[in-house]
């Protein structure tokens, strides 16, 4: 199967405003792929599709060959979903949130699941710990440690750094980076343009209901005419690529 993600003509309204409008986008075994978007661009609408939490009213979605609509059991058995926002119990100590959700998805050895997450999330000193004193960056990658638990094929993540400090945000990041070393599909939705650069393989700009470009940060920065060089020579950032593509297709 060349395509974990296969998203063709995905159309979603609410009330009377269409949020997405046929989106294309296909995402391979491995990528980390960027949705890029501005707020109320779709990208938690799509995400919530993708996961079966939300259902489309046209389009065919397919995740690791399973039906989003009629095999959305499947689907749920082959994805993770982490939000905007830790699903954590704060009550309970890291260990215990991840044995409690090793037993609610019918893991053997829950105990063992959970010591050998906490090492790989470097959170073993702190396993005894009630997660309510956690700082950001480690209840994010309990949340995403949680996240692995049945060995998904794929995750989504949904603005995973919002409103963490920027130290936190690079444990995040290596995270991340580890995760899809090890094979594992990787779909990120984020407004960090900085993020989408050191994570993506590859990137999908979601403006206007539609996917407007998808590709490598390379071949976005391919679409500009050469630095010029006088002292130093500037290339341009995704920021500016970002909101030069974005302006491009409001003029048409």
């Amino acid at each position: 199967m060349d395509h974990v993600i296969d998203v063709r003509g995905l159309v979603k309204a609410f009330k009377d405003k269409e949020v997405l409008k046929g989106v294309h986008l296909e995402v391979k075994r491995g990528e980390i792929v960027a949705l890029l978007g501005s707020n109320g661009a779709g990208k938690t609408t799509m995400v919530n599709i993708l996961s079966t939490l939300m259902k489309a009213d046209r389009g065919e979605v397919r995740v690791c060959g399973f039906d989003v609509k009629r095999q959305s059991a499947d689907v749920r058995k082959s994805i993770s979903l982490t939000g905007q926002f830790a699903a954590l119990d704060g009550i309970l100590t890291g260990r215990e949130n991840l044995v409690m959700i090793a037993k609610l998805r019918g893991v053997s050895n829950p105990s063992q699941v959970a010591d050998q997450l906490l090492s790989r999330f470097s959170l073993s000193d702190a396993a005894h710990r009630r997660v309510e004193h956690y700082s950001g960056g480690m209840k994010r990658r309990l949340d995403i440690a949680m996240s692995l638990i049945g060995e998904p094929a794929v995750i989504f993540l949904d603005e995973p750094t919002t409103g963490i400090d920027p130290e936190a945000r690079l444990e995040v990041w290596n995270t991340i980076k580890a995760l899809a070393a090890g094979g594992t599909t990787i779909l990120l939705t984020t407004q960090y343009l900085e993020e989408a650069e050191q994570l993506a393989d590859r990137m999908a700009i979601l403006h206007g209901g539609t996917i407007i470009k998808t590709g490598t940060l390379t071949e976005f920065k391919e679409m500009f005419p050469p630095a010029k060089v006088e002292y130093i020579e500037k290339q341009p950032t995704l920021e500016e690529i970002f909101l030069a593509i974005v302006s491009k297709k409001e003029e048409m």
